[in-house]
């Protein structure tokens, strides 16, 4: 696939297979979430948790200070829920990429693949948005390393890459959201394109209710190298909120969603309270057209990534592939 196929994402509507994919995340969730309710959900670490004062901090828009909000969430409200996109929105960069970085450390693949990772997540930095066929092209170099392994083995190794590569890299802001949902008794949970098992690890480690992710084949116990009907991304995001209000009993029109991508419209249009959480420029604009709420809690505008020159992007997206190489060496 070319750069020049990255650099145009394509608006994608819901599909067999993005319904599919929706609906085996709903289930899965739910099926995670009830089984962490009857065993005792985890503690999470307190170094994860929101510090006190900051659930109001923010870098202030550059829009006129808006007209002040009315109470939200509301507590007490068990109809609402809250949903929270993964990258750039909850965490800084792509968990699939510090998944792999994880992995890599641990010999599950060569410097071959550990250039690739580099090279996705450099691109994914530099262009400020998801472009589907290259979030399917990480997905399916994700998919072929963990291909023959057992799912409790990925999830016992989750745990430490959560520690090792994404704890520290947590937004307190968008954090500081999320608990004010938890403490207005309402459910919290992540909607993202990586794996539901990392999903559900960071899910947990932030104390939330549970997470929707992207499903991976697996038969007694072992990832056969397949995914259940396509990547959560886009369309299919919104097919998972969708089904999971259904199961759970819950009104769209009173839940909150949250991400910093314009391929999440579909999802953020589900709910009354669609929020832009360090938004690209597509979504940014949407937002203020359609009277969304922004929040941005990247230092300054410099995330945005936009107007890149095409060989500053080339030359930052090798040097990533070989910095990663570089470490690697003098760590041998």
């Amino acid at each position: 696939m070319s750069a020049l196929g990255w650099l145009s994402p394509r608006r994608r509507s819901a599909t067999a297979r993005s319904v599919l994919a929706g609906e085996a995340s709903a289930e899965a969730a739910r099926k995670t979430a009830l089984a962490d309710d009857a065993l005792g959900a985890l503690t999470p670490d307190t170094a994860d948790a929101a510090p006190a004062g900051t659930r109001e901090a923010e870098v202030p828009d550059t829009a006129p200070a808006p007209e002040p909000e009315p109470e939200f969430p509301v507590a007490g409200d068990d109809l609402a829920a809250a949903f929270f996109d993964l990258d750039n929105t909850v965490m800084q960069g792509a968990a699939i990429f510090h998944f792999g970085r994880g992995l890599y450390k641990r010999e599950f693949f060569r410097r071959r693949e550990l250039a690739r990772f580099a090279w996705q997540q450099a691109w994914f930095r530099l262009a400020g948005v998801e472009d589907p066929e290259h979030m399917q092209d990480a997905r399916d170099s994700a998919l072929s390393i963990v291909k023959g392994h057992k799912v409790s083995e990925l999830m016992s190794i989750g745990e430490e890459i959560y520690d090792e590569y994404m704890a520290e890299r947590i937004w307190p802001g968008t954090r500081a959201l999320a608990q004010a949902h938890l403490d207005a008794g309402q459910k919290v949970w992540l909607v993202t394109a990586a794996p539901v098992e990392t999903a559900t690890i960071i899910a947990r480690r932030l104390g939330l209710t549970g997470a929707l992710g992207t499903v991976a084949e697996s038969v007694d116990g072992i990832y056969t190298g397949r995914l259940v009907g396509e990547p959560l991304h886009g369309p299919a995001k919104a097919e998972a909120v969708r089904a999971l209000a259904a199961a759970e009993g819950l009104e769209l029109d009173r839940c909150a969603a949250y991400s910093d991508s314009h391929n999440d419209i579909p999802m953020l249009s589900l709910v009354g309270h669609p929020y832009a959480i360090n938004p690209d420029t597509k979504l940014r604009k949407h937002a203020r057209a359609n009277d969304w709420r922004l929040r941005d809690y990247r230092t300054g505008r410099k995330a945005v990534k936009v107007g890149v020159p095409a060989a500053a992007g080339v030359g930052a997206i090798a040097g990533g592939a070989a910095a990663a190489i570089a470490l690697h060496r003098r760590r041998k």
